[in-house]
């Protein structure tokens, strides 16, 4: 084994701030549990109303999120999504096509959870990014 090797995954999860600052052990066990994809311009990711089976990062790149046919935000690298469907087992709340090529890390949903049982960092910084993001459509 070379213990000089480079891991390119690292290296994006290291710059997602959801993932930067987790202890070795929580960092080694979303590097195992995650793939990095690649995807062109104009790609559908997720289909609002479809059941959630992923969790993405953007390692670069961009995104754009619509409901209703309406866009609503623009995601850049560093941030999330797919995060709502999978922690309250309901449809996809969003439609979210690529803007830019992008690098997305993506964690099936049975690994996502399981990430957050086993990594209390995590699910505290996920279930933050979760409260911010329903608080607005309570009123």
């Amino acid at each position: 084994m070379n213990l000089f090797s480079h891991d390119p995954k690292r290296d994006e999860l290291k710059a997602i701030p959801l993932f930067a600052e987790l202890p070795s052990r929580d960092f080694e066990l979303v590097a195992r549990n995650s793939d990095l994809v690649e995807l062109p311009t104009g790609t559908t990711v997720i289909h609002e109303g479809d059941r959630g089976r992923e969790f993405f990062a953007i390692a670069d790149g961009e995104v754009e999120i619509s409901q209703g046919g309406t866009p609503v935000a623009t995601e850049r690298a560093g941030d999330f999504f797919g995060e709502i469907a999978l922690l309250t087992e309901t449809p996809r709340t969003a439609t979210v096509v690529t803007a830019t090529p992008v690098r997305l890390l993506v964690i099936t949903g049975q690994s996502f959870r399981r990430l957050l049982d086993e990594t209390p960092a995590l699910q505290g910084k996920v279930l933050t990014a979760l409260a911010r993001r329903v608080a607005p459509a309570l009123g």
